[in-house]
């Protein structure tokens, strides 16, 4: 969402509460807790987050109506102390309701320098293996995130221009390929519009909102039993609260 504070001032809440969603997920909030804006809390849900230790940077939370059965907050928790670097990132928050996990995730930018890709990559070595645990464990799974990818060209508008830049190279699309295949994790808004152009984030320069150059780089992934129960999946743009839109899933699920 590019900044909790930023979005509610343009009235993202406004909207969040008209739609009233049993779970939420947000990625980017570049606050910490004492500065997460009242408008940010609204009633009626449980509020979850993992913080970056760095101000004004990363961050994701996670918004229930229910109260999780458990909540992890990083990782280094579930899997050893291999996450640390990630963590210090404030990157990933899973909630458990009964057999299913919902998890917001924050994956790192390689945009804005080569050690930076370097550092995406390695996150990228050690999610996927992550990803085969859980998903073989029994738990249906749906992972919430901005996953810093388009996957293939139609998720993209310029992408014969964007095969040298991060986001859209051989290597990241090819860990998409893997994710989806070996895996078995399903792209849920592929599964309900195959073929469906549909952006989720657009550049603040060259009129690329109003010339709809955009990416989709924001993503619901979930395990193949739940995927098959998703009905709807929307792109909110009447407004822009953000240089992401929020994205909407519906599924025929009782929490």
């Amino acid at each position: 969402m590019n900044g909790i504070r930023a979005a509610a001032r343009k009235g993202f809440f406004d909207w969040f509460c008209d739609q009233g969603p049993d779970i939420a997920c947000f990625q980017e909030l570049k606050a910490h807790v004492h500065q997460i804006p009242d408008a940010a809390r609204p009633a009626g849900y449980h509020r979850f987050y993992h913080f970056a230790r760095r101000p004004g940077y990363s961050g994701v939370a996670l918004y229930s109506r229910n109260e999780p059965d458990r909540i992890h907050a990083g990782l280094c928790g579930l899997d050893g102390d291999r996450w640390s670097d990630m963590d210090a990132e404030g990157r990933y928050v899973q909630a458990d309701f009964g057999t299913l996990s919902v998890i917001s995730v924050y994956f790192p930018s390689g945009s804005s320098a080569p050690e930076r890709q370097a550092v995406k990559y390695s996150f990228l070595d050690r999610f996927l293996p992550w990803l085969e645990k859980i998903g073989s464990s029994g738990r249906e799974i749906i992972i919430c995130g901005d996953v810093n990818i388009a996957h293939r060209k139609i998720d993209l508008k310029n992408w014969r221009g964007n095969q040298k830049n991060s986001g859209f190279l051989p290597p990241e699309r090819a860990w998409m390929d893997r994710m989806l295949g070996e895996t078995g994790y399903v792209d849920v808004f592929r599964h309900l519009y195959p073929d469906r152009e549909q952006y989720t984030w657009w550049s603040n320069r060259g009129r690329a909102r109003e010339r709809n150059v955009g990416w989709r780089i924001d993503y619901q992934i979930a395990t193949p039993k739940v995927a098959s129960i998703a009905t709807t999946a929307e792109v909110y743009t009447n407004q822009w609260f953000s240089d992401h839109a929020p994205l909407t899933f519906s599924y025929d699920i009782n929490l």
